[in-house]
């Protein structure tokens, strides 16, 4: 009998020097350079237009590099066809087959791979189950709920066991309770069974959740690469901090340097934190709203604006010498009111050095 367990034959990704041109001077993707490791999530995200969409599809094979080289392994792709490629993709649209059982369209791909019927069938069984969807077979798509019919677009790609599964934008169609649930169903069959996973989104949250590793996009070319936390604590420049969650960007100086340890000042108030090899002089800081903290003996002045209440925290517009910052406090039985006068500073970790501009 046949084993018809699934299987990973995770293979990493090589990106090296990769461009995209459209007709003779729209460039989609600007001489990139990227690994993927074997056994990986690794997300793609920006906004609209900044290539990440573009990025994927080259590793699909359903666009072709205008210059560069793709490597799945220690295979060179560059000039192969999607099917040639070892690759499945979930598609936004979950493209299911609307006539066709949930099993005839989980084992469709299966067939054309040259599986005989049965076994087709029982590995077709076997991802369903994997995917939490066991004795669905006979439905139709019209008869599942859009995260029911995203898990079986998930396991028709996993069925064929490819070398890498490629996700563009799958939770998009989704409510945000259901987004959320099959997020961690994709995060938790991708660890179960160590694949390499290519993910697009543009949406900041989907991406800390899921990934390993975070590839932000910006017109054409890479941003910044690292784990979901050293983007979110270490941006490289206002782009990276305001993509990744939402950040409060403050003008200060650096009064001193001491090696890797600067003293900022930003109305008076006094915060040690990382140089990031920066001078004494004007400077540029990225803080999160919850490192912002309100009634700091000694902070800046601030008056509050705009208080709102969301259930689990406090959010409030604070009108700064500097500007509006936004705050988030975890105490909603003690909320401030518009008008009152408030010391904001920030807390011991979390405030950073960007780059000015």
């Amino acid at each position: 009998m046949a084993d018809t367990r699934i299987r990973s034959k995770a293979a990493p990704v090589s990106f090296r020097g990769v461009s995209k041109v459209f007709g003779k001077d729209v460039v989609a993707v600007d001489n990139i350079d990227l690994e993927v490791t074997a056994g990986k999530l690794v997300t793609l995200l920006g906004p609209s237009g900044c290539g990440k969409t573009t990025t994927l599809r080259m590793i699909a094979g359903l666009e072709m590099a205008s210059s560069g080289r793709i490597l799945i392994g220690d295979k060179d792709v560059t000039q192969l066809p999607a099917t040639d490629r070892d690759v499945s993709m979930v598609f936004q649209s979950y493209a299911l087959f609307p006539h066709m059982t949930v099993l005839e369209n989980v084992s469709y791909g299966l067939g054309f791979s040259g599986f005989p019927r049965a076994e087709a069938r029982d590995r077709a069984r076997a991802g369903l189950d994997l995917v939490g969807l066991k004795g669905y077979d006979d439905r139709l798509p019209s008869e599942l709920s859009g995260g029911q019919q995203q898990r079986v677009a998930v396991a028709r790609a996993l069925v064929l066991e490819p070398q890498v599964l490629l996700f563009d934008e799958p939770l998009s169609n989704l409510d945000a309770k259901l987004r959320r649930q099959v997020r961690e169903d994709i995060r938790a069959i991708q660890q179960e069974l160590g694949l390499t996973v290519v993910y697009v989104t543009h949406d900041q949250e989907e991406a800390l959740a899921v990934s390993d590793e975070i590839v932000v996009m910006r017109n054409a070319a890479i941003a910044q690469i690292g784990t979901p936390r050293e983007l979110y604590d270490a941006p490289v420049d206002r782009f990276v901090a305001d993509f990744i969650g939402e950040a409060n960007i403050i003008p200060c100086e650096i009064v001193a340097v001491d090696g890797e340890s600067a003293e900022i000042a930003v109305d008076g108030y006094r915060h040690r934190l990382p140089s990031r090899g920066m001078p004494p002089g004007p400077a540029t800081l990225a803080v999160r709203p919850s490192r912002l903290r309100i009634g700091v003996e000694n902070g800046f002045r601030a008056t509050i604006r705009k208080a709102t209440y969301v259930g689990v925290r406090m959010e409030y517009s604070v009108e700064a010498p500097f500007g509006e910052v936004f705050v988030v406090q975890d105490d909603v039985q003690n909320p401030l009111a518009p008008g009152e006068d408030i010391r904001l500073g920030f807390a011991a970790t979390g405030p950073v050095l960007i780059p000015q501009g």
